[in-house]
């Protein structure tokens, strides 16, 4: 770990005048810190922003929610509010982690976080996303954990979050604050796709702070389900995820939202299927037509092709529960 200048500013315009290029804003630092121990992080500048005015839930005007970005993780899940109106986002949180490390984690870090690819945690080999233009290994390496949509020749790395993947579903909104003020950005352009710069894991420049998640009154309270396989019980990642929630007219579907996590770069989400199934009636049927859909262009690794049959499986299995309200 490299040495480091340490600030705690009292408020918003302080943290973000201090910020820059190698700076890192730093909040429970349950991954930044990983990332500065195993020196794949070398910030000069950390920027404690655990002071900062930004813990609060509040209903906006719309009837949606507005959640500060130092919300804790565990708060999150188990505010009144969220596990009356967004259940999905609840469960997701829950899915992910431990209670030790929900309780440290905050909202804004939460979609900050990098991948957990082995070859990205190992400074001895080269990884684009370190060192752009180095060479991506995972791609004839050990690649079982990696992507099979999104995917390009300078990465294969996907995104660990379990909370974004239901926040890409519920159309979520980040509110982010630099020096040129003030944006909005919509959930889906938040975290990109690899490319050519795999680098860079979102829309953010380095002088703007997250402050808040946006969330719109649709919450799919009755008709929600998400589904997270992995190797273990606990404390893992996703091989696949999904987050489905469906609006329904007796069998038929009014709307539907289906996020994939651990098959790409980013919360993976298909408008296009989604369309295809509004109208239609619940059905296995549909649910299997629209799983084959999304995974269609999936392109495989040698060892993560059965992440393709994983993910179709969820997405039907996910739907179903969805449908019965998580009751068979």
């Amino acid at each position: 770990m490299n040495p480091f200048h340490y600030s705690k500013p009292v408020d918003v315009s302080q943290a973000i005048s201090l910020a820059g290029a190698a700076s890192r804003f730093i909040a429970g630092g349950t991954n930044l810190l990983d990332l500065m121990k195993e020196n794949i992080a070398r910030p000069e500048h950390l920027i404690d922003i655990t002071g900062l005015p930004l813990k609060d839930v509040r209903e906006t005007a719309s009837g949606g929610l507005l959640i500060g970005a130092m919300v804790s993780n565990a708060d999150l899940a188990w505010h009144p509010l969220v596990e009356q109106r967004y259940p999905l986002l609840s469960q997701a949180i829950l899915a992910g982690a431990s209670p030790q490390l929900r309780n440290m984690a905050s909202t804004g870090g939460n979609l900050l976080q990098r991948t957990r690819c082995y070859y990205f945690y190992d400074s001895a080999v080269p990884c684009n996303k370190r060192e752009p233009g180095s060479g991506c290994p995972a791609k004839d390496g050990l690649n079982r954990i990696h992507a099979i949509l999104g995917a390009s020749e300078d990465c294969v790395a996907t995104h660990p979050s379990d909370m974004c993947v239901a926040l890409a579903a519920l159309d979520a909104v980040v509110h982010v604050e630099g020096r040129g003020g003030k944006r909005t950005i919509e959930f889906a352009d938040f975290h990109r796709l690899p490319e050519d710069a795999p680098q860079r894991d979102n829309q953010l420049a380095d002088d703007e702070l997250i402050t808040a998640i946006e969330l719109p009154p649709q919450g799919f309270v009755a008709h929600s389900h998400y589904l997270k396989i992995r190797d273990r019980a606990s404390y893992a990642f996703a091989l696949v995820s999904v987050a489905a929630a469906l609006e329904l007219d007796g069998d038929i579907i009014r709307d539907v939202r289906l996020a994939l996590g651990g098959v790409a770069h980013k919360p993976w989400r298909d408008k296009a299927v989604e369309q295809s199934l509004i109208g239609q009636p619940v059905s296995r049927e549909n649910f299997v037509a629209a799983a084959e859909a999304i995974l269609r262009d999936a392109k495989p690794l040698e060892h993560n092709a059965f992440k393709v049959k994983l993910a179709q499986r969820a997405i039907v299995r996910a739907l179903s529960d969805a449908a019965t309200g998580g009751k068979a």
